[in-house]
């Protein structure tokens, strides 16, 4: 087609109505959103959490939107800036299989800040939920596994474009200022995966940084600044720059899909607060042990099959991943997720901090975990759990998940996600603001405003 890949998602952006997203999609939307504020609530309370809503007080501006989990209003885009970061701050939040992009952190504080900024209805803002997550899995979906082989994080790379689709929506931009959006996104387009080094904090900064990098852009396009239309598939553009070049065919065939089928239902929510790839994994261990009434004393090895690509981010180097640095660090070691799941059946938030972490009783069941390589494993078009387990006695016993447990192929509830929702948000929130939170998410849709909901997020 003659129009560049960054006018068609404008156009796709700014026709979107609720009134015409399927019943399940906007159902869904109203999910995520929920999903994505017990994860910021909780991520409130912690030291990363204090940092950047202290950080995005410092920054300050008019007081448009509110920082979750405190009494603070400051300028949108600083307020997305700490909303993003403690949407994803634990690694509880949802993703996209095959994008392997987290979508709800970028898309839901961007439609909150920016929502309560210019004082849009509740459908406004699903509105620009759903249009900044079918942006976003589009542009991931597009180069599957190319950006994280090139060091980048898939979601701090895409984040900027998606909230630009948001704020375009809310903002009310035409289609030549959403499409200088985008390209203005397309230089602020970052996010490195070197914290895997330390378990450092800059992954949890990507979709904070990202979301503000484009509330910036709209910005700067409403007031006339420029970006190339052709971001995306241009000789210089943001596939060639960050991911090596684009199969023109499968781009074409994710954006023609636009308002055909919703990438919002085949998002993946999160049971373990942890990285996405090693929850099949979890669920097999889990299994194993309920089925074979394992514990550690009875374990004497654990081997797990693996595609290639999640290696350097779930198991080397594997001394580094048999004794994580710290409780971040631990949430991309499988064999010590592994260690938990076989010893205590699940894995909570008190799993993965850094004093829990130090237990050696699971650093020695951790020691015991290997991988091999398994170049039958799909990835990252499959997350695929595969364990194995030797017994002191000699039996061998394993289990295989196609898929991970809380997606389209095997769904969390409703009400799974709601209780979710509420074990998280109790870290900040009293009864009563819990349920409020719960009963204005649900209203939405047909919501004036969003004062009930920012009143109840508000501690």
């Amino acid at each position: 087609m003659d129009a560049t890949v960054a006018r068609r998602l404008a156009r796709f952006v700014r026709a979107l109505s609720l009134e015409t997203v399927p019943a399940s999609i906007a159902d869904q939307a109203r999910l995520l959103t929920l999903d994505i504020l017990g994860s910021g609530l909780a991520s409130s309370t912690m030291d990363f959490g204090r940092a950047v809503s202290d950080t995005a007080r410092a920054l300050g501006g008019p007081p448009e939107s509110i920082i979750i989990g405190a009494d603070t209003r400051v300028a949108a885009a600083n307020a997305v800036l700490a909303n993003g970061t403690l949407a994803h701050g634990l690694d509880f939040d949802d993703t996209r299989e095959d994008a392997i992009v987290h979508t709800g952190c970028v898309a839901v504080p961007a439609a909150l800040a920016v929502g309560e900024a210019v004082g849009a209805s509740g459908a406004a803002v699903l509105e620009g939920v759903v249009a900044g997550v079918e942006v976003m899995c589009r542009i991931g979906l597009a180069v599957p596994g190319q950006l994280h082989a090139r060091h980048f994080h898939p979601t701090g790379a895409t984040a900027a474009f998606a909230a630009a689709a948001v704020a375009g929506k809310l903002r009310g931009l035409d289609e030549d200022a959403l499409v200088r959006a985008l390209g203005i996104c397309g230089s602020q387009a970052s996010g490195i995966i070197e914290y895997l080094a330390d378990g450092s904090s800059t992954k949890r900064l990507h979709p904070g940084w990202g979301a503000h990098a484009g509330l910036v852009a709209v910005e700067l396009a409403r007031a006339g600044f420029t970006g190339p239309s052709t971001v995306f598939e241009g000789d210089h553009g943001f596939y060639q720059a960050l991911a090596g070049g684009v199969d023109a065919v499968r781009l074409e065939r994710h954006v023609a899909s636009l308002g055909r089928a919703w990438e919002l239902g085949n998002l993946t929510f999160k049971p373990y607060p942890c990285g996405s790839i090693a929850q099949p994994y979890m669920d097999c261990a889990r299994a194993l042990r309920a089925r074979h009434a394992l514990t550690p004393d009875t374990i004497a090895a654990v081997r797990c099959r693996t595609a290639a690509g999640p290696v350097p981010r779930l198991w080397e180097p594997l001394e580094g991943k048999h004794r994580p640095p710290n409780g971040y660090a631990a949430k991309f070691s499988l064999p010590y997720l592994l260690a938990v799941v076989l010893t205590r059946g699940t894995l909570t938030l008190a799993d993965t901090t850094d004093a829990a972490v130090a237990d050696e009783a699971l650093l020695a069941l951790a020691a015991r975990v290997t991988y091999e390589i398994d170049a039958g494993i799909d990835y990252p078009r499959q997350f695929v759990g595969d364990v194995r387990v030797t017994t002191t006695d000699g039996r061998t016993v394993e289990d295989r998940r196609d898929h991970p447990r809380g997606g389209p192929d095997d769904p969390m509830s409703a009400s799974e996600i709601v209780e979710k929702f509420r074990a998280n948000a109790a870290l900040r929130l009293n009864r009563e603001k819990i349920d409020a939170v719960v009963a204005a998410v649900e209203a939405l849709p047909t919501a004036a405003d969003l004062r009930p909901l920012t009143r109840a997020l508000t501690s």
